[in-house]
């Protein structure tokens, strides 16, 4: 089963490009789930989530809708969470879970994140309090780049997010790995210019691929599906509904291909 989605799709400049002029925001899910059939649920690496909220998106979705939730920031990014925020965390996810619309966790780990012990401990206490959570990795540094880590990944049950972003030194290169029975990509698109200097954040993400360049990851991502039980394709591309755009076109070639 491929899922192909975009990262997140409360945007406000989503409306016109995407949702009808007029939509109300929280109709937005709604009409997203008529379109594609997963989503990366974003906002809650800036605060926790909790079990009423995910339960009510859930009921916006059909049967077979899919969610990633991503990871709190302080699970990631500070790493200060404690064992009561796992655990909330971990029991906010009960409606999707009982429903079998959680896919997995999305683990995004900063640029500052090397490979080290200390990190690399973290990850093994990263797993410890999530148990029996299907977990992607999101790595940004590629020190992390080696077959150690692919093994180490194996071992502990983690996926690795596989990316397509700029060709810039010390990003993670557009390699594809599958670690667990997930396998995970994420197109975060080409802006070179803006991945390191910008005013916004969003700028960083302004870029359409091309058919060409989505055309580098059909074999890629089929080699992916075949080994694995689920294979989700994710777009970050998000300004002005860039993703939406590129995640159909997508799904479409591989349609074409016979993929999907």
């Amino acid at each position: 089963m491929i899922h192909i989605g975009t990262s997140g799709y409360s945007y406000d400049d989503w409306v016109g490009p995407f949702y009808p002029e007029g939509t109300d925001k929280r109709s937005f899910l709604d009409f997203y789930a008529r379109h594609f059939t997963c989503t990366e649920v974003n906002y809650t690496y800036y605060r926790m989530p909790d079990a009423p909220t995910l339960e009510a998106m859930s009921a916006k979705t059909p049967p077979d809708f899919r969610f990633v939730i991503k990871a709190h920031g302080g699970m990631t990014h500070q790493r200060n969470a404690t064992q009561a925020d796992f655990d909330d965390f971990i029991a906010a996810l009960s409606p999707l879970r009982e429903q079998g619309k959680l896919l997995c966790t999305l683990a995004q780990f900063p640029w500052s994140f090397k490979l080290n012990q200390r990190n690399v401990d973290y990850l093994k206490h990263l797993r410890l309090m999530l148990p029996d959570l299907p977990v992607v990795i999101e790595f940004r540094n590629d020190t992390w780049m080696r077959d150690e880590t692919f093994a180490f990944l194996r071992e502990a049950d983690f996926g690795f997010c596989c990316v397509d972003q700029p060709r810039l030194k010390g990003l993670i290169p557009p390699v594809t790995e599958l670690t667990s029975s997930i396998a995970y990509v994420r197109f975060h698109g080409r802006n070179a210019k803006k991945w390191w200097r910008h005013d916004e954040a969003w700028e960083r993400y302004d870029y359409l691929y091309s058919r060409e360049e989505l055309a580098e990851w059909v074999p890629k991502t089929a080699e992916l599906a075949s080994a694995s039980e689920a294979t989700c394709v994710f777009f970050n591309n998000h300004y002005s509904a860039q993703a939406v755009q590129n995640a159909m076109e997508f799904a479409e070639m591989l349609e074409d291909t016979g993929i999907a």
